[in-house]
Order: C-alpha cells, then sequence, then structure tokens
C-alpha cells in the first residue's frame, strides 16, 4: 500500500474557526470604505487570501483608493477579536488523536497570530514545533502560491506526492494541487456557504468532508486509493 508521509493543516477554517471573524471585521472596514460587501461575500469570494491580496483585489476591481491604514486597522481589530472570541474546529481533537505520523501546519497568517490561536484553543503542542507562515517566506510567496507547502514538505523530507493536504479556501487547494500535493476540502467551519464544497473540488480537492471526525477514515481510504495514482 502507498501512503502519506505527511499530513499538513492550513490553520484557518481547519484547525481554529477564525474565518468567519475575519469576515465580520473586513467586511465592516471595507463597507465603511465605500465598498459594499456581506461577510457571507467575503467569506465566499476572499477567504484564504491575506488582507493585503484583498484589499488589491478590491482596487482592481473599482475605483476605490483604500488606506493603507485599512493594513493596519484590520490586523489590530482582529487580533483582539480573535483573541476573545476564537474557537477550535469541532471534532479536530478527535483527528489528531487518531491520525499517525508527521503532521505540520502551513498558513497565510503571521507566526505570532498563529501562536495565540493555537495557545488559546490548546492544539499548540500538538504541533510544535511545526507550525510554518507563508509570511515568512516573503509577502509574495502566500497562498494561492505553492510556496509554503512546500517549505513544511521540505522540513520533513517527504516528497510533495506523499503529501496530503487539508484546505477549506479554494486559494488553498489551489497552492497544494501546484505543490503537487492531494488535498481533502472542510466545510466545517463557520464561514462555509452554499457552493462551497463544489468550489472546494473545482478547484482540485479529491474529496470534500464537513466533519472533522471523518479526517481520518478519509485518509485511511485515500491512502488504499494511491496505488492507483
Amino acid at each position: 500500500m502507498s501512503g502519506f508521509d505527511l499530513t499538513i493543516f492550513d490553520c484557518d477554517g481547519v484547525l481554529v474557526d477564525s474565518e468567519i471573524i475575519a469576515a465580520k471585521v473586513e467586511s465592516k472596514l471595507l463597507n465603511e470604505a465605500g465598498y459594499p460587501i456581506s461577510v457571507e461575500e467575503m467569506g465566499e469570494r476572499f477567504a484564504g487570501m491575506t488582507w493585503k491580496n484583498i484589499l488589491l483585489a478590491v482596487e482592481k476591481e473599482v475605483d476605490i483608493p483604500l488606506s493603507a491604514s485599512l493594513l493596519d486597522k484590520s490586523e489590530k481589530l482582529l487580533d483582539q477579536r480573535l483573541a476573545r472570541e476564537v474557537k477550535i474546529i469541532e471534532g479536530v481533537q478527535f483527528a489528531l488523536a487518531r491520525l499517525k505520523g508527521p503532521r505540520c501546519i502551513c498558513s497565510n497568517s503571521s507566526l505570532a497570530r498563529l501562536d495565540m490561536m493555537l495557545t488559546k484553543v490548546g492544539l499548540k503542542e500538538l504541533f510544535a514545533p511545526h507550525i510554518y507562515s507563508a509570511k515568512d517566506l516573503g509577502a509574495d510567496r502566500v497562498k494561492p502560491k505553492p510556496d509554503i507547502f512546500l517549505h513544511g514538505a521540505a522540513q520533513f523530507g517527504v516528497s510533495p506526492d506523499k503529501v496530503v493536504v487539508i484546505e477549506d479556501s479554494v486559494h488553498g487547494v489551489h497552492a497544494a494541487r501546484a505543490a503537487g500535493m492531494r488535498v481533502i476540502g472542510f466545510t466545517g467551519a463557520s464561514h462555509t456557504y452554499p457552493s462551497h464544497a463544489d468550489r472546494l473540488t473545482d478547484a482540485g480537492a479529491e474529496t470534500v468532508i464537513s466533519r472533522m471526525v471523518d479526517l481520518p477514515a478519509v485518509i485511511a481510504a485515500m491512502e488504499e486509493w494511491a496505488g492507483a495514482f
């Protein structure tokens, strides 16, 4: 049987229910800046993207110059709310207790934010020291570029085709597929939307789950299928 040598988890929207908090903060700031967008639209269009890239995308779409101060304002507001409100995704501890082999986190969030969130929900010790931020590689190397996933695999000396990634965003799935890795989509966080699973599948996710408790069985099944790829 050909199995996986490494499991890579995204963090926001996969391990912690943070994307919905980010969508609320960012939609409020964009509305105040003259760009009307709902919390639901934020999740559907921009989940998995950095705030800087979201602002750049909005500026390209409409002729609204967005103040650079929005960058810092969002980060401060979001950190405050995450520190108070972020919760673990239901079923994560169950899944981690049953998964064998190496694992790591590869995220677009900063290491400081990852440390805060993972510590708050009690997950840091289950991954440390293998917690990696794409921002540490460079501002131009965040998802949907594959760099952070390739970096994670390199830390373990693992070939990309021996890695399975769990991702909740289209941008993240694109990044993992570009890295040559197999992907499981996840739609169990609060920011999910009606076409979420279909969009993850279209982006390249091999299968999609909505409950984290199902992850160990799905990975085991994929390992059995691996010989056909």
